[in-house]
């Protein structure tokens, strides 16, 4: 009987010391920057961003700065778009160039074009549907995946977060529209 209590003691004190029962550490890590992102009202960072229409391939870099509700993008490549400004406040996007606007297309049905790619990654870390989670390259990066739980995967649109585990920035990010990756952003310089 003292065998028994004392076995079922120490499996008691191993799972304590794993955390929270059925929570892995990507999970727990995932929370965390979720609790970070939704806190975040500014932050800075460069972004290159590559969109797929299918037939047609655009690679964009931008400077962007995230203020409360106001994002500013700042183009600067490839050259024929170099000095166009992107701001967004809520639904409103707009690409200028001295009071001209560009219409750049829509990516799905939704209207996810490269300028609301990064306004979209960032509202995905702050509130997306998490379907998976992971650390990858032993523990350094999060791999956070999103959707829609009502969805099969590879329908409709899905979201993939990688972040620094040690800063929690954010340094890729992936849309993929029926299967089919439309956006990819890769982050550097990001502080909020």
């Amino acid at each position: 009987m003292r065998k028994c209590v004392i076995c079922v003691l120490m499996t008691t004190l191993l799972l304590a010391g794993c955390g929270p029962a059925g929570v892995s550490e990507a999970e727990e890590l995932a929370l965390t920057v979720r609790g970070e992102y939704l806190a975040m009202e500014n932050c800075a960072l460069q972004v290159s961003v590559t969109a797929d229409y299918g037939q047609r391939v655009y690679q964009y870099e931008m400077a962007v700065a995230v203020n409360g509700e106001e994002t500013t993008l700042a183009l600067s490549a490839p050259e024929t778009v170099a000095g166009l400004t992107a701001r967004m406040t809520g639904e409103e996007n707009m690409l200028e160039f001295d009071g001209v606007s560009v219409e750049t297309g829509p990516l799905d049905g939704d209207g996810l074009t490269p300028v609301s790619a990064l306004p979209a990654l960032l509202e995905t870390a702050r509130s997306g549907y998490i379907t998976a989670c992971a650390l990858e390259e032993e523990g350094a990066v999060l791999r956070v995946d999103c959707g829609d739980p009502t969805s099969t995967p590879g329908a409709g649109t899905e979201y993939v977060l990688w972040f620094d585990a040690a800063t929690h920035a954010l340094t890729r990010g992936e849309i993929s529209v029926d299967g089919f990756r439309v956006i990819l952003c890769e982050f550097s310089d990001f502080t909020m």
